[in-house]
């Protein structure tokens, strides 16, 4: 089965009088690329939190979220208010809710935004609790396997969607076998009318005989159409090898593409030239799908 590299996952953890909330979100790319947004007194943890992101999503663009939910009233880790980021929220929101005639936030609310409660100096100096450590270890741990969830069940879906379209492409490369039968035909013909105008004495039937080989051989596409069911049919055993196979999936599709191409720069007649159009634009979504595959 493979997997999607887009994917979301949420934990809550309880810890004393708080919440803990681990918020991830993945997007392709060819690398792993982590932006962290975690509170302040878990920043002293960001390696190790970058370590178990890693272990868990391999590949991907990664957007982590850390935050804490106080309980009301429970502000003693707080020194004083932010009142710079406290106005600019207010003057963000306040348009924005009375747009849209909603209630406007409760104060509460407001203590609760990233930057407005500042944390006691003395608190920074603290180490984190390895109680509490273990509780983010385990609110991350979940957030991520939910990611692997979601990125399996949206695996599902493309390998459904990438089979009907090496499917399509292998029907449409059965569909060539009758214009080509009509090609090779008409280029029998052809052949046959101009060498009636030639004298035979005109020619060297020797060096006519090597240039009608390397003509026949030049038009002929019995092994590009070889070449294309061995890579229609490899990309399917990759599908099925498991997860982690989104780059070599991109490898064999541009083996696809090769053997198309060279299919239409030979073909040399219309209804084969419609038949690699269509080959074309199932290989286009292909590509697309498989940037998306871990």
């Amino acid at each position: 089965m493979i997997l999607s590299m887009t994917g979301v996952g949420k934990a809550i953890a309880r810890y004393n009088n708080k919440n803990i909330v681990v918020f991830v979100k993945t997007l392709n790319s060819k690398q792993l690329d982590i932006s962290t947004r975690i509170a302040q007194p878990y920043r002293e943890k960001e390696i190790e939190i970058r370590g178990l992101v890693a272990e868990a999503l391999v590949r991907g663009k990664v957007e982590l979220s850390i935050s804490i939910e106080e309980e009301a009233g429970a502000l003693s880790g707080v020194q004083k208010i932010n009142e710079e980021a406290l106005r600019y929220y207010v003057e963000a929101l306040s348009p924005v809710y009375k747009g849209l005639a909603l209630e406007f936030q409760t104060f509460e609310s407001l203590l609760r935004l990233p930057g407005v409660l500042l944390p006691n100096e003395s608190s920074l100096l603290e180490e984190l609790p390895e109680e509490e450590w273990q509780v983010l270890v385990g609110a991350i741990r979940e957030a991520l396997e939910a990611v692997t969830a979601f990125r399996r069940q949206e695996g599902t879906m493309l390998e459904g969607a990438l089979r009907q379209r090496i499917d399509n492409i292998s029907t449409l490369l059965s569909g060539v076998d009758q214009p080509e039968a009509e090609r090779i035909e008409a280029i029998r013909q052809r052949i046959s009318e101009a060498l009636q105008k030639i004298s035979p004495d005109s020619y060297d039937k020797g060096r006519l005989e090597q240039e009608m080989i390397y003509y026949i051989e030049k038009l002929d596409i019995n092994e590009e159409k070889d070449r294309l069911r061995h890579h229609l049919g490899y990309f399917v055993e990759v599908i099925e090898q498991g997860e982690a196979q989104g780059k070599t999936l991109g490898f064999i599709a541009q083996e696809i593409g090769r053997e198309i191409n060279t299919l239409g720069s030979k073909s040399n007649n219309a209804e084969m030239q419609k038949i690699v159009v269509k080959m074309k634009d199932e290989l286009e979504q292909i590509k697309e799908q498989s940037l998306n595959i871990l």
